[in-house]
């Protein structure tokens, strides 16, 4: 009985030892989550079925090969930076290098493999890191890829792409109040944004036609996959852009799992989410809407001392990806959004600050975009696929500007515009490799618009409102194109191609070469050189500007105006100094010729010089004879994300010059002449070591960056004081048209967050602090008529924004 007895306990102590093991043991999993992607041909779009993946450093081996479809899961891979290597057979290795893997949401990488070229009997396969090309395999210069996390990290980047952009080499923001970015010394105007393939308007809150920037953007960083941003020299499938191309791309949603995030910060309160349709499909959907925070304020009565004017907005972004078995892949996808913000000195009381309306004015401003587009991928065989898409897009854009009585507060009416413009869109390429060395791509885009513009403004000596544009009607751009690559070894490659652009309005037309080519000198360094001619549409106010010849009678001059173009030059060297640290270097000439400058008299006026503010102005008679100048050199030194440290340092040196109709050389507008941004940063794992198992349930992460951008002053006219005495208001010495240079703007931005990740959840918690020193940067000069002197206005002071985000 005894013996019984011991041994009856011994076998009752030894499970209760084993289930405390296991409940110890499985406290002591680290955090996983689970990475999904596919695996294609860079070229033919063909998926590539047993390619392996392997997580880099994992130990034991943790890897996988892709699937029938192209696509593959990791399971269970353990939260923070994680790198892969993806190799096949015939191809070149590619290594994604230090992604973030949160414990909320799933990571999901779209691989594009490049196959090599057979030039001996050895061959080495060369490993490439995901962010030191671009998408695009077509480019040959001036082009990188960004990612979201990128968007998220850099400091004073406000999850806003075009923030971010403004820290690499050649690009600097316009101004602190607007997102315009001035790439190479020319207009922000010369940007084009694309969606998914397709061009499409502004897509900013407040994004005034002609423009393509704006306080607040309506792209939700949440939505976006790896894209490419390109900056001179583009291939022939770009066309309508003059200095830069934002090529963004909508990912997929999770096939698999639901997630959602919730998000409140300075561009407002966010709800995301995305996930299968059904479990017997790999059909998924994603989506983001967002509300104004200030506006949310006000409705619930807290008060920022914005006085009467708080900005109005909303945004909505979806994508619907549909792949079917027989037919291609379908997706459809959207954007929309709303903005609107009154500027009401007459009710102003006054005790408010108003730190964004002008004294003596009521303004009313607002717009709205909507964007809803198709798109279809279809494999016709191993060797060749066909994209086709087709998009609608409602852009409108409203000003109602009065004067204001001070004594009686009485309104006079002073300018009104209301311009609405729809587009219909339909793009298809075919893309071919017609060899192992020789690649093909051709296509066209077809932009059809309806047009509706109409402003006014009140001329007080007829007492009435002259018209200053009025039209109603329908036109077309027409772009077909075909760019031929042609690979002479894996170290030589050529791209070379041609756009042609047709414009119905005014039967104004281009043909556009481009060439580029890429000559791998070694393992790690690269010479690349490329060239192509540009056009580029005028706004469509401004073709359609009316003159007022007197008795009712009308006439529009600028019907006739010419294309934009460019011719652009560019040599570069690439230098992979090491796995994570690259060296970059870039000098450009680009002569703009055909450009708008004023017809009725000899000045200095020139559209090159506009597309930085919330309007577009021109004389309403033009010609097409001005000209413009841009060159520079960049430099680029980058170390990408490694054991949490990261950072990117840029610095160009350029001119920027215009001649006007009086054929003068003089600096442009945005002729700063260098500019510089040190932006470093650090994350650290807080418990990484902690061998408590409640700890290591959790993990902590806190990460820090800083941004500094160092840069000339903004161009300024001088005022000539005495006469702006006599004529009761500014008088500009139109003789030093942009000769003067304002101080150096300096600034410094630093971004502080705390990330909490649990099983399947994930917080975060931070504060972007810009212009931390709270340097007094000028924006602008003004005269004030009633104390005859010269007075500044300051771009943005200390700015502090917090956020709070939640992924689950």
């Amino acid at each position: 009985m005894r013996k019984l007895y011991f041994v009856n306990n011994y076998k009752k102590a030894m499970y209760v030892i084993a289930t405390l093991y296991f409940c110890i043991t499985l406290n002591a999993q680290p955090i996983t989550q689970r990475i999904t992607g596919s695996v294609k041909d860079n070229t033919t779009g063909e998926t590539l079925i047993g390619a392996n993946i392997v997580v880099i450093g994992s130990n034991p081996v943790i890897g996988t090969t892709t699937n029938s479809e192209g696509n593959f899961i990791l399971e269970n891979i353990e939260v923070g930076t994680v790198s892969l290597r993806i190799s096949f057979v015939g191809y070149k290795t590619v290594e994604i290098i230090n992604r973030e893997l949160r414990a909320g949401k799933a990571l999901n990488i779209n691989v594009f493999m490049e196959e090599l070229i057979l030039s001996g009997r050895e061959v080495e396969i060369v490993g490439s890191v995901d962010k030191k090309g671009s998408v695009n395999t077509m480019t040959s210069v001036s082009s990188r890829t960004f990612t979201v996390d990128e968007t998220r990290r850099y400091a004073g980047s406000r999850g806003d792409v075009a923030r971010m952009a403004s820290n690499f080499a050649g690009v600097q923001g316009a101004s602190d109040d607007r997102n315009d970015i001035v790439i190479r010394g020319n207009s922000p105007s010369g940007l084009q944004w694309r969606l998914e393939g397709l061009e499409i308007p502004n897509p900013n809150h407040y994004g005034a036609f002609g423009t393509t920037g704006g306080p607040i953007s309506m792209l939700n960083n949440n939505l976006l996959d790896n894209s490419d941003f390109l900056t001179g020299a583009f291939p022939s499938e770009y066309g309508n852009a003059l200095s830069g191309v934002f090529d963004l791309r909508l990912r997929n949603g999770n096939s698999d799992n639901y997630e959602f995030i919730g998000m409140v910060g300075f561009n407002g309160f966010e709800l995301g989410a995305e996930g299968p349709f059904s479990k017997k499909s790999s059909a998924s959907f994603i989506a983001n809407y967002r509300y104004s925070t200030m506006e949310f304020f006000e409705v619930i009565g807290m008060n920022f001392g914005t006085g009467t004017a708080v900005p109005k907005y909303k945004d909505f972004s979806f994508k619907v990806n549909l792949p079917t078995k027989k037919y291609g892949v379908f997706s459809l996808y959207g954007l929309g959004g709303s903005s609107e913000i009154d500027f009401l000195d007459s009710e102003r009381d006054t005790n408010d600050v108003d730190f964004y309306g002008g004294e003596g004015w009521d303004l009313r401003n607002g717009s709205d975009l909507n964007i809803t587009g198709i798109n279809h991928i279809y494999n016709i065989n191993s060797t060749s696929y066909l994209k086709t898409g087709l998009s609608f897009t409602y852009h409108y854009f409203y000003v109602k500007q009065d004067s204001i009585v001070p004594e009686t507060k009485d309104v006079i009416p002073y300018y009104y515009s209301n311009f609405r413009e729809n587009r219909l869109q339909f793009t298809t390429f075919y893309k071919k490799r017609l060899s192992i060395r020789n690649n093909i791509q051709t296509g066209i885009n077809i932009n059809y618009y309806i047009s509706n513009l109409h402003d006014s403004i009140f001329d007080e000596d007829y007492g009435k409102f002259n018209t200053l544009t009025s039209y109603e009607g329908t036109s077309a751009l027409l772009r077909p194109y075909i760019t031929w690559q042609f690979k002479l070894s894996d170290r030589l490659v050529f791209n070379t191609g041609v756009d042609y652009m047709y414009y119905t309005f005014n039967s104004t037309s281009g043909f556009e070469p481009r060439f580029g080519v890429k000559y791998n000198t070694g393992k790690s360094t690269t010479v690349s050189f490329a060239y192509g001619l540009h056009s580029q549409l005028l706004p469509s106010t401004t073709y359609n500007g009316q003159t007022y010849l007197g008795d009712g009678k009308y006439i529009t001059f600028n019907k006739d105006l010419k294309l934009l173009k460019s011719h652009h030059f560019v040599l570069g060297f690439d230098w992979n100094i090491s796995t994570f640290l690259r060296f970059k270097t870039e000098a450009y000439y680009q002569h703009i010729y055909d450009a708008a400058v004023n017809a009725h008299e000899e000045d200095t006026y020139s559209i090159l010089n506009e597309g930085a503010d919330f309007y577009i102005w021109n004389p309403d008679t033009l010609m097409s004879t001005g000209t413009g100048t841009n060159y520079g050199l960049e430099i680029t030194l980058e170390h990408f994300l490694n054991n949490g440290v990261y950072f990117l340092a840029t610095g160009s040196i350029f001119e920027s010059k215009y001649k006007g109709s009086d054929y003068v050389e003089r600096n442009t507008a945005f002729n700063s002449n260098f500019v510089t941004n040190l932006l470093a940063g650090k994350e650290w794992e807080l418990n990484k070591n902690n061998t408590k198992q409640k700890i290591k349930k959790q993990r902590f992460t806190l990460g820090t960056d800083i941004k500094i951008n160092w840069a000339g002053g903004r161009r300024y006219t001088p005022i000539d004081v005495e006469e702006s005495k006599i004529e009761h208001e500014p008088v500009y010495i139109t003789e030093q048209t942009y000769e003067s240079r304002f101080p150096d703007y300096f600034r410094t931005d630093i971004k502080v967050y705390f990330n909490l990740g649990k099983r399947k959840l994930n917080y975060e918690w931070g504060i972007d602090i810009q212009n931390i020193f709270n340097n007094k940067n000028i924006y602008s000069q003004d005269f004030n008529t009633s104390t005859g002197e010269l007075y500044y206005t300051y771009q943005l002071g200390i700015m502090v924004i917090p956020y709070f985000r939640i992924e689950f």
